[in-house]
């Protein structure tokens, strides 16, 4: 008797517990954001990732009425970030600025220290971006066919530079060589902005970067667009041909950009960050600032599943590529 008293006890005890956790755990969702939120990039300023990311995170932050705070954390082609974000306390006021490149570090690296489909939540998408081939204008390359034509006369020594070994912009290098025949030297960098510097420097020769990233500078007349790496001519930039019309049939790359949170993350928080980043998408003047430099935005309602189902086709869909191309990166 004594025993079935003090068991009932505990059970009463134990629900109670679970009562007052979920309590506690819903009025964390309907009272959040209390407090300024953290948007960890990945990769140094300047690049795409960081730019949409602060342009995104501006309507965003004015929604909710609190800060957020785009923090940058580069090196191992935004493994590092990806990783601090991972332990950080699943709270609802930490997350991670994710880009395709994560789907192909899953497969690239032997140890890449997180899984972006299962240890993080999937927040919302922010857009999806060809990625645009762009030459120092000093060079004596005019066209993809002239470009072709001169890595196949300086075998090796043309150079293309990247966001980091394992980007898209990295890939499309590797894919494109695979493809035409040709033969350069990759060099990469901690992000866009350092492989944007180096570019209009005269460091390296061509980068097949994210369209927002290359487009200013190609609009300014300091670099020279040759193609972009979607199947069909890009809705913003209309005159630029594709990769495939140019002499590189079927040549077809684009990359994403969203929001990620740790996988423990409230769901029901999720949910808010998620309607907000959606109110902000549909503000007219971020929409046509990320549209004018080369952001294709999803369409309504961008569900966090739709994105979650986006990721896991992505790691798929990269494992295979470097798997073909036998890339690693340690």
């Amino acid at each position: 008797m004594k025993k079935s008293s003090l068991m009932l006890k505990a059970t009463s005890t134990l629900a109670a517990s679970f009562c007052i956790a979920a309590h506690a755990q819903a009025e964390s969702a309907d009272s959040w954001p209390k407090s300024p939120i953290t948007w960890v990039v990945g990769y140094a300023a300047g690049g795409t990732t960081d730019v949409v990311a602060r342009v995104v995170a501006k309507k965003t932050s004015e929604i909710l009425g609190q800060p957020i705070i785009v923090s940058n954390r580069p090196g191992a082609n935004s493994n590092i970030g990806a990783t601090v974000v991972k332990r950080e306390n699943p709270n609802g006021y930490s997350y991670y600025v994710g880009s395709a490149a994560n789907a192909i570090n899953r497969t690239l690296y032997k140890d890449v220290g997180y899984d972006i489909s299962t240890d993080f939540a999937s927040v919302a998408l922010f857009g999806i971006v060809p990625n645009l081939l762009v030459v120092n204008p000093q060079l004596p390359i005019k066209s993809v066919k002239d470009y072709i034509a001169y890595a196949k006369a300086n075998p090796g020594k043309l150079t293309c530079g990247s966001s980091g070994t394992g980007s898209t912009t990295h890939l499309s290098c590797e894919l494109f060589q695979m493809e035409s025949g040709t033969k350069m030297l990759h060099v990469p960098f901690n992000g866009s902005g350092p492989a944007m510097t180096a570019l209009l420097g005269g460091q390296v020769d061509s980068v097949f970067d994210n369209m927002p990233t290359v487009k200013p500078n190609v609009d300014a007349g300091k670099l020279r667009a040759l193609g972009v790496t979607t199947s069909t001519r890009w809705p913003s930039a209309p005159d630029i041909p594709t990769l495939s019309e140019s002499g590189v049939p079927g040549f077809a790359v684009n990359a994403w950009f969203g929001l990620f949170a740790p996988a423990a993350t409230d769901p029901a928080i999720v949910e808010k960050m998620n309607k907000a980043i959606n109110a902000a998408l549909a503000d007219s003047a971020t929409r046509e600032l990320l549209v004018s430099r080369g952001l294709g935005i999803p369409p309504a309602p961008n569900p966090p599943a739709a994105f979650a189902d986006l990721v896991k086709t992505d790691v798929k869909k990269w494992a295979n590529v470097v798997q073909t191309l036998n890339l690693k990166a340690d």
